[in-house]
């Protein structure tokens, strides 16, 4: 019995303690997001390879969205390892994959900081807006690493300049809104733009960079990927005002100038820019 209190308490924390939250919205919110950036998505997995019989890491899987969908490519003579650390994002993959018939993911809870990714020999791993929270990119990247077989491609999706995060015409609660989500990552360790340091990490875990792609958008209030930003700015004004970095009066204000932009058809919102960073193990 204390050692299922002791592991309830860990697991509680591990959700807890997420920047972003674990809740449902957050759950809704991040099934929009790969939506939003699945083209983008497939069409690198299609480009590096990835195809039948690979064995491939989802690095940070969260509640599975990319994890079903490597599963599909892969086949079943293939096989997808979702590491992540939260139980309940872990719950919501497991069902997500139980429900498209899929029955070649293995699932485990793991702290990337803390533990390995697996033995030597996966073809590929992917990991999407990961690296931007952790404490210690360089392990995270040593782990993923000392997973791939010699040959082994490591891809990443991670943001790079998040102060593209803007509107126009420029809306002053909206430009602090954006600060302060940084600022929050930071306070907990993250960073918004760990993509600059990928290709130094990459060399030195002894991984050759092979393609850079830098992935950005300018979408406007009629165009279905403005959901994304509505979404993450409903949620992370009451997570930020949790965190107090965000006074009632502030995220007010953050609401209503979203909502004259939403309203606007002449608003534009331009996409934190993200490098798409390819690299193959020696």
């Amino acid at each position: 019995m204390p050692q299922q209190k002791d592991q309830s308490v860990v697991t509680e924390k591990a959700d807890s303690d997420y920047v972003l939250g674990t809740n449902d919205e957050e759950l809704d919110r991040l099934g929009l997001q790969h939506r939003v950036w699945r083209p983008v998505v497939t069409e690198c997995w299609q480009r590096v390879g990835i195809t039948h019989g690979w064995r491939v890491i989802d690095v940070g899987a969260g509640p599975g969205y990319a994890t079903a969908d490597l599963a599909e490519i892969v086949g079943p003579t293939g096989s997808v390892l979702a590491i992540e650390r939260s139980a309940r994002f872990l719950d919501a993959a497991r069902e997500r994959c139980r429900r498209r018939g899929l029955t070649n993911v293995e699932f485990r809870q793991a702290d990337l900081m803390e533990a390995s990714l697996g033995q030597p020999g996966f073809d590929a791993s992917w990991c999407r807006w990961v690296a931007s929270f952790v404490s210690s990119p360089a392990k995270l990247i040593g782990n993923i690493a000392g997973a791939l077989r010699p040959g082994g491609l490591a891809i990443f999706h991670e943001y790079s300049d998040y102060e593209t995060f803007r509107f126009m015409p420029t809306r002053p609660a909206l430009e602090k809104f954006a600060q302060e989500v940084m600022a929050s990552w930071r306070a907990t360790g993250g960073e918004p733009d760990v993509a600059r340091a990928l290709p130094g990490l990459l060399r030195e875990a002894g991984m050759r960079v092979i393609e850079i792609h830098p992935r950005v958008r300018t979408v406007a209030p009629r165009d279905y990927a403005w959901q994304w930003p509505a979404s993450f700015i409903e949620i992370n004004v009451v997570r930020l005002q949790e965190l107090g970095r965000l006074t009632q009066a502030e995220g007010s204000e953050v609401l209503r100038e979203f909502r004259a932009a939403d309203a606007d058809p002449q608003s534009w919102f331009t996409t934190p820019m993200f490098l798409e960073i390819i690299a193959r193990r020696e």
